[in-house]
């Protein structure tokens, strides 16, 4: 019995994971193709626009499923193409804060509905 529930419960993980996979690739192609934006930048560009004000770099790692140096390279790719900007904290040196310009808000919104249409092909 117990060898059946481990089964089911690897089986569940393998569909779950299947299922991530699909969306996630589907996700980055439509984002690249049609925005110019992996979905690794879009998360991280749409997690700045949620926050709406200047967002800390650490604080806004700790809400992703990137790693810190992961999340670091996709900044940068967005502010080489003028999505974000960064600046030095006055208080705390050691803190940047990262925050869309108003050219990532437009690419945002643009690529949020391109999220929309790929969720509800894989998910609705």
């Amino acid at each position: 019995m117990a060898a059946l529930r481990e089964r089911q419960l690897v089986d569940r993980w393998r569909v779950l994971l299947s299922t991530y996979n699909a969306v996630a690739s589907a996700l980055d192609h439509a984002l690249q193709s049609e925005h110019g934006i992996g979905l690794s930048e879009f998360e991280a560009l749409d997690r700045l626009v949620e926050v709406g004000d200047k967002c800390i770099l650490k604080a806004l790692g700790s809400d992703m499923y990137l790693s810190q140096s992961a999340l670091s390279r996709a900044v940068d790719r967005l502010e080489r193409q003028g999505l974000v900007q960064r600046s030095m904290c006055d208080n705390d040196r050691r803190s940047i804060f990262v925050n869309p310009t108003e050219a990532g808000r437009q690419r945002h919104a643009a690529a949020s509905a391109t999220r929309r249409r790929v969720l509800a092909e894989y998910l609705g």
